[in-house]
């Protein structure tokens, strides 16, 4: 059965993103990027890491649920999945897709919450890659 093998990040809804990636920076020792900060964990699945980002207000990346964050969970089947949640009666919203950082997909939970589903691609078959 395909499942979720980690926690890929956590994106959120921000007025002003690069003064709040500063603030965070500056107050709390984060490395902060313009895509936001990367975590490396000995427990994390092959090229797996965890990411915190500020998004601007007005973001399509979330969708038009109007949430104010996302959840990114890192799969070891991405279409296998996206097919489970489906089945459950999940809203797909886009995707799956594969690009430079592996195969992605986006859901609807039954609370309305967009969820993006993630495959590093070091887990993807080679078919896909």
């Amino acid at each position: 059965m395909a499942k979720v093998i980690g926690l890929g990040g956590v994106f959120f809804r921000s007025g002003n993103p690069d003064a709040l990636r500063a603030w965070y920076g500056e107050h709390l020792g984060m490395d902060v990027s313009p895509h936001g900060t990367t975590f490396q964990s000995a427990s994390m699945p092959p090229g797996g890491y965890n990411i915190w980002s500020a998004f601007p207000k007005d973001t399509e990346y979330f969708g038009d649920s109007g949430q104010t964050y996302m959840i990114n969970l890192i799969v070891d089947d991405v279409q296998g999945c996206l097919n489970s949640v489906a089945k459950a009666g999940a809203k797909n919203t886009k995707g799956p897709e594969v690009g430079d950082y592996g195969g992605f997909a986006w859901f609807e939970d039954p609370d309305g919450n967009r969820i993006e589903l993630w495959q590093p691609p070091a887990n993807l078959p080679d078919d896909v890659k």
